[in-house]
């Protein structure tokens, strides 16, 4: 008798385990592949399970939902992006969205040209919403607490990915891309930039046109050192893009006489010096382009005829005038007029 109680015992204790085993711990994803989960400031213990069971196995739901009722889920949700592995168990799901777990991802910062187009990118990959985060781009006091104004502040970020979770407020994102710009301008750069006789802010807006000028990664330096160049000497930097950016208009393709007479501070060709600010997000590479340029007489540019994105540089007026002859030529030939 006690024998056959006791083989009882084992019988119902395997099978409870086994449900247990079958409920709580078997992979919860009926698909193949990693997902993630996005619960949003919007959300409720329904829609969380709506959002779950396009992936779930309809016993793990089941489990989950039991899970969720005992320990409260639903009074306590916390939003975040949160993988789901193909391995992941019902158990172990619950427990990382009870614990609010979230993974975090990498938020790529473009080199936007403006800081709405910055804003749209980075709130498609966060929770943020663009108008918020350009409202405090755009908000003087907040550019102050970080050392830059309403034309600077697109100095403070440097292209490249970021890993950060996907429910960042505004302000914790300001914060770590300060931090991150901070860590860019080690004591090596700030040294380069002294040296130059210009400040970071001011370094980034050369660098922004040395980032518009070319692609040709071999000739950023040339470029650079060529704005430096006409910088010291007291010339007009007479930098096509800076037009483009004062007149708001990056289609144009072709600068025409009229378009250099636009009252913009941004208008090299009309306002001596360096812009207020950076006329795009420069690159990290341009950055150190400016810091690193190349020493050499050029004071002219122009781009090459053969369209290769590429360009000639000058040291005299008669040189540049040919070589500008000869790109307007093809400019013809292509029939370009704006």
């Amino acid at each position: 008798m006690k024998k056959a109680i006791l083989i009882i015992i084992a019988i119902l204790a395997i099978a409870a385990f086994g449900t247990y085993y079958y409920f709580m711990l078997t992979p919860f994803s009926k698909e193949g592949e990693k997902k993630y989960l996005y619960v949003d400031r919007d959300d409720n213990i329904d829609s969380v399970y709506t959002k779950l069971s396009a992936w779930g196995k309809p016993h793990a739901m089941k489990a989950l939902q039991t899970l969720a009722s005992w320990r409260g889920y639903g009074d306590n949700i916390i939003r975040g992006r949160y993988e789901i592995g193909t391995d992941m168990s019902t158990r172990n799901l619950f427990s990382m969205l009870k614990r609010g777990e979230q993974t975090p991802l990498n938020v790529p910062i473009p080199s936007a040209r403006t800081l709405d187009k910055l804003a749209v990118a980075v709130s498609n990959k966060l929770e943020l919403d663009s108008t918020e985060l350009l409202n405090a781009l755009t908000d003087s006091l907040v550019c102050q607490r970080y050392g830059f104004n309403r034309q600077t502040i697109a100095s403070m970020f440097i292209p490249d990915s970021y890993n950060m979770y996907w429910t960042v407020s505004v302000d914790e994102f300001l914060d770590r891309m300060k931090k991150e710009y901070d860590k860019f301008w080690n004591s090596d750069r700030q040294a380069k930039a002294k040296a130059m006789g210009l400040t970071q802010t001011e370094v980034s807006t050369l660098a922004s046109i040395v980032t518009e000028e070319t692609r040709a990664t071999a000739e950023k330096p040339t470029v650079a050192g060529l704005y430096y160049n006409r910088l010291k000497k007291g010339m007009l930097l007479q930098s096509d893009p800076t037009v483009k950016f004062a007149l708001q208009d990056f289609s144009i393709r072709r600068i025409l006489n009229r378009m250099l007479t636009t009252d913009s501070p941004y208008n090299t060709y009309k306002y001596e010096g360096l812009p207020p600010g950076p006329i795009r997000i420069p690159m990290a590479e341009d950055l150190d382009a400016v810091l690193n340029y190349e020493h050499h007489d050029y004071i002219y540019m122009c781009a090459k005829e053969d369209f290769s994105g590429t360009h000639n540089f000058a040291r005299t007026s008669a040189e540049h005038q040919a070589n500008a002859n000869r790109y307007h030529q093809a400019l013809n030939a292509r029939g370009i007029k704006k």
